[in-house]
């Protein structure tokens, strides 16, 4: 496995054509190693595979006044935002390989989103947030049960090889002000939140990138270097 540098901002057409070289690259040769792509995105709305143009709650001329781009693409899930001052992870890996190495006959999904989310968990754990799962929802979310608040979001795609792509988006900083104009992953009854508006403090995403990297190693058992 191996972390590639911090890319900074890219925009988000950019990553994803990143993305599908790797993805390319899996899929000629099996011995290539497994990646992960970590940046942030200029102001974007995604729409996943079940997302629902009704949950953009912004018409076109709204959307090129404030800079947003939108793009529908092959990731899981409902609508979501990226943009500066979140944190991105796109791991590329063959998930087949990865579980053979755990002693598995064969790639568990659901066991390879939870490690996702674990990932997270144990990164914002560092700076005295606790996260959970909500029984039902992929992502990691944090506060009491009765007020939960969604602090990062995860949406993955996996091909017929089992070469896995997208990731997940922690907000660290961002404009939250971005996401009134969503119904984030389509979910109208509890609202998002991020590491700054949760702690009180000024927290960049290159203060939480180690943190990241470390969880990111622990549940991988990989060797990574990152370069920030």
């Amino acid at each position: 496995m191996t972390f590639s540098k911090w890319h900074g901002q890219v925009e988000y057409l950019t990553a994803l054509e990143m993305q599908k070289n790797l993805v390319r690259a899996h899929h000629t040769n099996p011995d290539t190693p497994d990646q992960i792509l970590l940046l942030e995105h200029p102001p974007t709305y995604t729409l996943g595979v079940s997302g629902k143009l009704e949950h953009l709650l912004l018409n076109d001329q709204q959307l090129a006044d404030g800079g947003f781009a939108v793009h529908h693409i092959n990731r899981g899930g409902d609508i979501t935002y990226h943009g500066p001052g979140q944190l991105v992870g796109y791991p590329i890996l063959n998930l087949r390989r990865l579980f053979k190495a755990r002693g598995f006959s064969n790639f568990k999904l659901h066991g390879y989103v939870r490690d996702l989310e674990e990932t997270i968990i144990r990164a914002i754990s560092h700076f005295g947030l606790t996260g959970w799962r909500y029984p039902g929802y992929t992502g990691v979310w944090i506060g009491p049960e009765e007020d939960p608040r969604k602090i990062a979001a995860i949406g993955i795609h996996v091909t017929t090889k089992a070469i896995c792509s997208h990731g997940f988006a922690l907000n660290v900083n961002p404009d939250m002000t971005h996401f009134d104009h969503i119904i984030p992953c389509g979910i109208a009854d509890h609202g998002v939140t991020s590491m700054a508006r949760e702690t009180g403090r000024s927290i960049s995403t290159l203060d939480v990138l180690p943190a990241v990297k470390d969880a990111f190693q622990e549940l991988f058992s990989t060797s990574t270097e990152v370069s920030v």
